[in-house]
């Protein structure tokens, strides 16, 4: 293990798209969504062995603090911040880099989103390897997964053509791609040079303080301001100060407009968002007629299903492509091919005030 490699786990988010599990106070991330263990526990599993618990850091809510921290009693409580107010990743990660920063001038970050799966850990670790060395060697670094099918709800990163997945060589970045209608998708997938951005990065703290210096200078002169992470003025200053800084996110900052940046064409790790219902149904164990249901319950003439009724019998006659969950106080019942749109249902609890469900 390198002393200057740091991890910051992002894990602010509320999981829309997963209610009515997912709440303000058990977010997806905290969740078991898939496996005995909570997103955020994989996450913190698969890293330990490159980057160790004493200098990982996350960063989360007020609402989802305490719980992250029992479930990890591994991560020194003080490495675990709770954001005063949502403003994207890029004042998000700008905080690690200076708080890192001060702590290491060497320091090296790696930054992984607290709610993915990778189903090779193994492979993958290479993959981190090979980003936190570019970022060493000072650039910018992104990892891009090879797509497995044309997909509109992930932004693309274009490298050279003639790229191979698999390598693990800094390859240059010509451009990144917002999330695309389905026909560009299926020319992105055609092409072979176009790549589903990971949402991981590496770089130096100093370099990425740099480039939000060059390109958010605002928001870099309001987190320069704050005092040391272990000063007992830091979380009031900081609930006054980080309000103030640009909701918006690493890539629109900084990504798209610095000149250093390179990435990592990965080959499969099996990696996966899981970014909705549908995502869970898909990485789950199915019966024959493809139903993912809790070995009690019945399906009669019914295929392609998903429930989630912990401690509860759910009996199906003829129905197909559905999502149903159920929790004591809310049941969701959808087409499996509209998962995308359970955050809608969010905001209209929102609209209604019904606080309770949120």
């Amino acid at each position: 293990m390198n002393r200057h490699h740091y991890g910051l786990i992002l894990a602010g988010g509320r999981g829309t798209r997963f209610w009515p599990r997912s709440r303000k106070r058990s977010a997806k991330q905290v969740l078991n969504v898939v496996g005995e263990r909570s997103l955020i526990q994989a996450t913190i599993e698969r890293l330990v062995p490159v980057i160790p618990p004493e200098r990982l850091w996350i960063l989360t809510n007020h609402h989802l603090r305490e719980e992250i921290i029992r479930q990890l009693p591994e991560i020194p409580p003080r490495q675990v911040l709770a954001e005063p107010a949502q403003r994207n990743t890029a004042p998000a990660i700008g905080l690690a880099a200076h708080i890192l920063h001060a702590a290491d001038p060497e320091a090296v970050m790696g930054v992984f989103p607290a709610d993915q799966v990778i189903a090779k850990p193994a492979v993958f670790r290479s993959v981190l390897r090979a980003g936190l060395k570019g970022a060493a060697a000072g650039h910018l670094m992104v990892i891009g997964i090879q797509p497995r099918w044309a997909e509109t709800g992930y932004g693309y990163i274009e490298f050279p053509s003639g790229t191979t997945p698999g390598g693990t060589e800094p390859l240059a970045v010509k451009r990144f791609h917002e999330k695309p209608v389905l026909a560009k998708a299926r020319r992105y997938l055609a092409a072979g040079n176009y790549y589903w951005n990971s949402g991981m990065f590496f770089w130096r703290a100093r370099v990425l303080l740099d480039q939000l210096r060059l390109h958010l200078p605002q928001t870099a002169t309001i987190l320069a301001s704050l005092p040391p992470v272990a000063s007992r003025r830091f979380v009031s200053e900081l609930a006054q100060a980080f309000p103030k800084c640009a909701n918006i996110s690493i890539d629109y900052a900084v990504l798209e407009k610095a000149s250093i940046v390179r990435g990592i064409a990965a080959g499969d790790f099996g990696w996966n968002d899981v970014g909705s219902w549908n995502a869970v149904y898909e990485l789950l164990e199915r019966d024959a007629q493809g139903n993912s249901i809790a070995l009690e319950s019945i399906a009669l003439d019914s295929h392609n299903n998903f429930v989630d009724a912990r401690g509860k019998v759910v009996a199906l006659i003829g129905v197909r492509d559905l999502i149903v969950v159920d929790t004591p106080d809310a049941l969701l019942v959808a087409a499996r091919n509209r998962a995308q749109q359970v955050g809608d249902i969010v905001k209209a609890l929102e609209q209604r005030n019904r606080h309770d469900l949120l």
